[in-house]
């Protein structure tokens, strides 16, 4: 077992993680996709690898126990001071601490929803630099896709205390339809409100999506289709860059984007 090398930046995305139903389905997918290797990972709940890019480490996938029946999704992970503080602040707030915090790897993790039913995670871990990761294949934007944006940030705001952080370092904006957050001058996360209650695949729901850096995003979407994804979303233009909706083959949301922030 390798020791996880996720810098943990306080009230920042730091880290995303799949979990799959079947390993080596995943990484048949999102290796080609996307230009990754993999490395071993801890195994103390399953198989789980670590995706790697020109020698850093992007993100994670595990497989789940065959009894369980769970979704296969995308969790985004924040950085935190305490995961007990924060997991006892989740839960005061209405919102659901589903597992943990725990003892994991070189770190404390927890798995919560919001009010509004958006999985994320918590990790409490080494501090370090934000993840702004500028090369192919690497998480370059996380947003929450949910109903009320402005309730949404207002949880997330409260249990990350993104107001009360250093103001040079931290700055939440409303732009482009979204609410954003800067840490050290860089776009990290945008929420998003509108539209889900309109979809008309009951599979939409509130969530946070990761969109996953392409050099082209046609040329990726038509190798996705080859390798058995569902496009979700054409390729169309963003304030953020160009961006397509999939989903893999197994039924987990991905988004891809190019001329990212």
């Amino acid at each position: 077992m390798t020791t996880a090398k996720i810098c943990c930046v306080p009230g920042a995305p730091c880290w995303v993680s799949l979990m799959a139903r079947d390993l080596d389905v995943a990484m048949a997918f999102y290796g080609p996709l996307l230009g990754w290797t993999f490395t071993p990972g801890p195994d103390r709940w399953g198989p789980y690898v670590r995706a790697v890019v020109d020698g850093t480490e992007v993100a994670g996938i595990g497989a789940t126990a065959r009894n369980w029946e769970t979704s296969v999704a995308w969790t985004t992970y924040f950085g935190v001071e305490s995961a007990d503080a924060t997991a006892a602040d989740i839960r005061d707030r209405g919102a659901t601490v589903a597992v943990g915090p725990l003892e994991f790897d070189a770190g404390r993790l927890a798995i919560a929803a919001d009010p509004q039913g958006a999985s994320f995670g918590i990790w409490e871990g080494m501090p370090g630099p934000p993840r702004k990761l500028r090369l192919p294949g690497a998480p370059a934007w996380i947003e929450l896709r949910t109903r009320d944006a402005f309730a949404s940030a207002m949880f997330y705001g409260e249990i990350f205390a993104w107001d009360r952080r250093d103001p040079n370092r931290y700055v939440v904006e409303w732009e482009n339809d979204r609410v954003v957050l800067y840490v050290d001058g860089h776009p990290v996360a945008g929420l998003r409100g509108g539209g889900v209650e309109a979809a008309a695949d009951p599979r939409v729901r509130p969530r946070w999506h990761v969109f996953f850096a392409v050099p082209d995003i046609d040329d990726a979407v038509q190798h996705a289709k080859e390798l058995g994804g569902e496009i979700t979303g054409e390729p169309m233009d963003s304030a953020y860059g160009r961006v397509a909706g999939l989903r893999d083959p197994e039924g987990g949301l991905l988004s891809l984007i190019s001329d990212y922030p």
